[in-house]
């Protein structure tokens, strides 16, 4: 045998053990991943809550805008005491006072990113025999508390929102 034979039939006994992993190296490379898998789940969920919590008070102040504007545009009615009423579908036509199209759909439904919207606490006067509204409260609370998110948000005609750290609706301190 020559030594150019017996080189080659070495490298190729050491290719043979060499190729793949052995079950340690793979124990511990999974052991690696569960730990950093570990570390990272919690962090990802409080990042969610916060991202649902964030989209919620922008929606407060949405529906805030959007009584605003149905107020201007429809001053016999006051303002809006529905979600659905703020709501309505563009390729249904022009906007009405029914369906003023001043929020998303996805808003008028009332579910939104983790949390229920609905607007409360209306107060209704009547004006040459028309229903006016002239208060209102709208609501933000989490689908699931301390999964979707923590706080539950509230606002009112004066568009100030609160929040409620236990997450319902009694909202007593102001976000700043």
């Amino acid at each position: 045998m020559t030594v150019l034979e017996r080189h080659a039939a070495r490298l190729g006994a050491e290719r043979s053990t060499e190729e793949g992993f052995t079950l340690i190296e793979l124990l511990i490379v999974m052991s690696v991943m569960l730990i950093l898998m570990t570390l990272a789940v919690p962090q990802l969920l409080k990042l969610r809550k916060q991202a649902n919590e964030t989209s919620a008070v922008q929606s407060v102040r949405t529906i805030g805008q959007a009584e605003l504007q149905y107020n201007s545009a429809y001053p016999a009615n006051g303002f809006s005491c529905s979600l659905t009423t703020l709501g309505g579908d563009p390729k249904a036509g022009a906007p009405t006072a029914q369906a003023a199209q001043l929020i998303a759909p996805d808003l008028s439904t009332g579910q939104k990113a983790g949390y229920t919207f609905a607007i409360t606490n209306c107060t209704k006067v009547t004006v040459n025999n028309q229903d006016m509204y002239t208060s209102y409260e709208i609501t933000a609370v989490p689908q699931s508390v301390g999964k979707s998110g923590d706080r539950g948000f509230c606002s009112d005609e004066n568009n100030t929102i609160r929040f409620d750290p236990a997450g319902g609706t009694n909202c007593t301190q102001p976000i700043q």
